[in-house]
Order: C-alpha cells, then structure tokens, then sequence
C-alpha cells in the first residue's frame, strides 16, 4: 500500500491535471461558439450554392459545358482532401475520421494520392506510407475564404491536368456539441446527390419545381466563374465545418477528463485518509506498547 505522502503527491498531481483541463474546457466551449456562428452563417450560402450546381450538372449536354463537369471515361486516379485538427486533446476525433478515410479507400482500384489539411492527418498518413501531394496546417482560428481557397484550387488543378480523375472531401460533419459524423463528399467531377445528401431546394426541384437560370453576359463566362468558385466553397464550409466538430469534440473530451480527475482525487483522498490513520494507529500501538515496556522494567 501507498505511504501517505505518496497519495498526496499524487492528489496534488491530479487536481494540476483537472485545473488544466478545464481550463482547455473553457476555451474549447468559447471556440465551438465562434466556429458554430461562423459555420450557420455559411451554410446557406453554401447550401444554395450546391444547389446551382446540382442543377447545371443535371442539364443536358453539361459535360462540354465545363471542363469540372466532365466525366471520365476511365478512372485512373483519385484525389482526398482530408480534414483533420492540428492538434490532439480532442478524443477520438482525428482518428475517427482518419479510420473512415483508410476504411473508404483501403481496397480502392486506382491509386489514391491525399491532400491533408492538419498535421494529425497529415503525420498518421505519412506514417502509414501513403501519397500525401500537399498539406496544409496552421490555419487561422477563424479562418476566411481567402485562407482556404488555395486548397480548393490544387483539388482543381489536380482534376483539371489530369492528375485526378475524381476528386473526394472528407471531413467531420457538424450536428451538435455531442455528435460529429464523418463525411465524403465527391467533389469533381460534379454529381447529383441522391438521398438524404441532397438539399431540399433540389428535392423540390425534382418534382418539377426546378427554376430556370439565366447566364448573363454569357454562360461560358459565368460557368469559368461560379464552378471553381462554389467548389472552393464547399471546402472552405467543411473546414468550417471541421472546426465546430473539432473544438466540441475537445469540449466534451476535456470535461470528461476533469470530472475523470475530480472522481480520481476523491477516490485517493479517501485512501490518503485510511493510510494516515494507518499510520496513527501504528504510532498509537508504538507509544503504547513502549510505555508498557516501561512500566514492566
């Protein structure tokens, strides 16, 4: 058994631990508020963006319209942007969606080359030996469309000099402070979702409500233009995304481990108690058999 001041060195290391902790809890819970605003902002855009997509890549003959619309005959290699943290102390969450990505590509038929954004991403994929083009990490907290767009541009360049036949964006998505879901979206070419990944505006669309565009001054101009724009977009709301997921991912794991601390400290106060009364009694017994031994002599 633990002497008594060894319980409470480790007492003392505990609460150091959880005063740490929560400390990282308060600022994750102010971060998630920001990367929450940013990200609810967005997504509309976002959202009705995709949409404008989804219906050009649904009219006919869109496949020499744009060069980002067009599909290839033959898939000969794969693009990833993959979306990770910089940093750890967040659960499960860059492994999570790490192990999706692995899983999703692992028996793939063509080679898969990566572009990671986040170092953990980044280092588990290099460890792991696989093809990673580009990475980008240390983003701003709050991060702009500027300091996203390069990332969208290299997936399109990739796409647009053949180094990529398809083009995929996996990243967390956001649902609320307890849940993140891991998420692959095909990125280029660009397809018509089915399911519950498409956006109501086109279910409503497909049952004969589509709305008819307009291109002025010309299509040719306004495609060049929207297409490689809204692509980048779709990045930069991931990496919003991505964001939220991840400062709530910390939250949670950062208040679990305090309350974690707070239940070790009252668990080893309580053995700190039954040792130094352990020690009373020996002390006790010590004194009093001493002054028997006194009185016997």
């Amino acid at each position: 058994m633990a002497t008594a001041r060894e319980v409470k060195l480790r007492i003392s290391s505990v609460k150091n631990i959880s005063q740490v902790t929560r400390a990282l809890q308060a600022v994750s819970a102010s971060k998630v508020r920001k990367a929450m605003q940013a990200m609810f902002h967005t997504r509309p855009y976002a959202t009705k963006a995709w949409q404008v997509l989804t219906h050009i890549s649904a009219i006919p003959g869109r496949e020499t319209m744009h060069p980002l619309l067009t599909t290839r005959d033959e898939v000969r290699a794969v693009t990833v942007v993959l979306l990770t943290g910089d940093r750890g102390l967040a659960g499960a969450y860059n492994s999570n969606i790490v192990r999706f990505t692995l899983e999703k590509f692992r028996d793939y038929p063509v080679p898969v080359s990566y572009i990671t954004v986040g170092r953990r991403g980044r280092d588990l994929l290099i460890r792991l030996r696989k093809d990673v083009r580009a990475e980008f990490s240390n983003l701003p907290a709050a991060p702009s469309f500027a300091d996203i767009s390069a990332i969208g541009r290299v997936a399109v360049d990739d796409f647009l000099v053949g180094k990529a036949d398809e083009v995929y964006l996996v990243y967390t998505d956001f649902v609320n402070m307890v849940t993140q879901i891991p998420t692959m979206k095909k990125l280029l070419p660009l397809e018509i979702l089915t399911g519950e990944g498409r956006v109501q505006d086109f279910e409503r669309a497909e049952r004969g409500l589509a709305a008819t565009y307009i291109y002025e001054p010309g299509q040719a101009e306004i495609l060049d233009e929207i297409i490689p724009r809204f692509t980048a977009l779709q990045v930069y709301q991931a990496v919003l995304e991505a964001l939220a997921s991840e400062h709530a991912a910390r939250m949670v794991a950062m208040k679990n481990a305090t309350d974690s601390a707070a239940a070790l400290a009252d668990a080893l106060q309580l053995e700190y108690n039954k040792a130094r009364q352990q020690s009373i009694t020996g002390e006790m017994l010590d004194i009093a058999g001493g002054a028997e031994a006194l009185a016997n002599a």
